[in-house]
């Protein structure tokens, strides 16, 4: 796994204007079935793959804190939202709530997600490569086969299936 994270950067560099070409075509030529592929491949691809080996996502991005995740969270610290705020979160360029600092305030030595069970919505949905309506997000796939090699491997296979 080390191995491929060492690499990815510089393979998703490689692939960056490929893939913003294939994601532009594939904006203006929707394949009926993209949803349902995309889907298949998510499902395929993360039976192989093991998070726990590789957390660079935790170790290199920080989620974006949804209201309601600051709630859930915070409630599951018993502290009040705003203690929860002031003591990992701060607000960003874009006036979304962010943690202060990567890698993750929450993630172990063993890569072990220490809120699992409530940890942000982006967390959970994370490398959102089984989203509906797939064709919206390409800008955040483009910059997540950066971070994943899931994601990385997903894309690739869906150029191969869904050839534009």
């Amino acid at each position: 796994m080390k191995q491929i994270l060492n690499n990815l950067n510089k393979l998703a560099k490689d692939k960056h204007i490929e893939n913003k070409k294939y994601f532009d075509k594939l904006k203006k030529k929707q394949p009926k079935n993209l949803d349902y592929v995309m889907q298949e491949l998510h499902d395929k691809e993360f039976k192989k793959t093991d998070c726990l080996q590789c957390a660079n996502c935790c170790k290199t991005t920080g989620p974006l804190f949804t209201l309601a995740d600051i709630e859930r969270i915070s409630k599951s610290f018993r502290q009040k939202p705003q203690q929860f705020i002031e003591q990992y979160l701060q607000i960003d360029e874009d006036k979304d709530y962010v943690l202060k600092s990567v890698p993750c305030t929450f993630l172990d030595n063993e890569n072990y997600c220490m809120i699992y069970d409530v940890r942000p919505k982006a967390c959970r949905e994370f490398p959102h490569t089984d989203r509906k309506k797939f064709q919206q997000i390409t800008d955040l796939t483009l910059k997540n086969v950066a971070i994943c090699p899931a994601a990385y491997n997903i894309v690739e296979e869906m150029k191969k299936r869904l050839p534009l």
